[in-house]
């Protein structure tokens, strides 16, 4: 049996992860495991450095992301307050070179077109480009464990099988979720409940946003940052209890025990997963040519169509 970090903020999640990359593959090696995933909210821009030091520690890196998604029935271009202020999280794992391009391509559309409150993608762009990436339900504030909180079993169902049917055989799992909060113990039974039946598998993760136990008061601070609040306000966001650095697999083991295969199924993911970079080799664009042409003659044409719009059939300028 063995165990992966599926879920992980480092300090590219703004104010909110304090797992620095720098630090965090030693980690992960000293406790026994082979690879952990970067899954940062909204952003792509750590995967780099991330995936620098995963290989120079001998971890297999896992590139991801937790995406924001726009509410059901909502897209990325709406941006009505009453409705469209509140995402839903994602999670989503690179498979191979197609899902990263996928994954980046979406952040990337999800920063230029669907930006409000939170960068957004929406369902048309997960059904056009989920390709190549394996999807995990999320933490509390995934599409389902919302629903499963408001009483909509049968919803949040629909909406497991939907994405089942969107991402592929064993290419959405349904996450699994417990630092000791009451709403995740409820929201996992109703979870085992869909998987039971509907065959969708389910994974665990631990939602990482330190390192270690005892990083919990510097993360603490950072949070009071973020929101504007002195750590002696009573009324503001905290991580409670202290559940949210990167747990041991015995850790893990113990948690979800009797939850058929979500341990297990971390490392199938990771399995799955081998996204290779590959640095110092320049990837440029190809250009298609129009039938009949070679480059010059197709530059010139541009050339002289461009002069004609300029200048007319006056030539003085040739």
């Amino acid at each position: 049996m063995a165990f992966t970090h599926l879920h992980v903020h480092t300090e590219f999640s703004l104010l909110d992860g304090f797992c620095k990359i720098k630090e965090l593959p030693g980690v992960v090696k000293s406790m026994g495991q082979t690879a952990c995933a970067i899954t940062d909210h909204g952003v792509m821009y750590g995967v780099i450095d991330f995936y620098r030091a995963c290989k120079a520690e001998g971890i297999k890196p896992i590139i991801g992301c937790e995406v924001y998604v726009a509410p059901q029935g909502r897209t990325r271009f709406d941006k009505v307050h009453e409705f469209d202020s509140e995402s839903r999280h994602l999670v989503l794992l690179c498979e191979n070179e197609e899902g990263y391009r996928n994954l980046s391509y979406m952040v990337s559309l999800a920063w230029t077109e669907g930006f409000y409150v939170k960068p957004r993608i929406d369902q048309a762009l997960l059904r056009e480009h989920s390709k190549g990436l394996i999807a995990l339900s999320a933490c509390l504030a995934g599409e389902i464990p919302r629903r499963l909180r408001n009483g909509e079993y049968d919803n949040a169902k629909a909406y497991a099988l939907e994405m089942a049917e969107l991402f592929g055989p064993d290419r959405f799992y349904l996450e699994l979720q417990d630092h000791g909060i009451r709403d995740q113990k409820i929201v996992n039974q109703s979870i085992l409940k869909i998987h039971q039946e509907t065959g969708i598998p389910m994974v665990c993760t631990n939602d990482a946003h330190y390192l270690r136990k005892e990083d919990a008061e510097a993360h603490d601070i950072l949070l009071c940052i973020q929101t504007g609040k002195t750590v002696d306000d009573e009324n503001r966001m905290r991580y409670e209890p202290q559940n949210f650095y990167l747990r041991s697999e015995e850790e893990m083991a113990a948690l979800f025990e009797g939850c058929e295969g979500a341990l297990e199924n971390t490392q199938k993911i990771t399995e799955m997963c081998n996204l290779e970079f590959t640095f110092g080799k320049y990837h440029l664009p190809e250009f298609k040519l129009p039938e009949g042409y070679d480059s010059f003659s197709y530059l010139k044409k541009l050339c002289d169509e461009g002069y004609k719009a300029r200048y007319g059939d006056d030539d003085k300028f040739r």
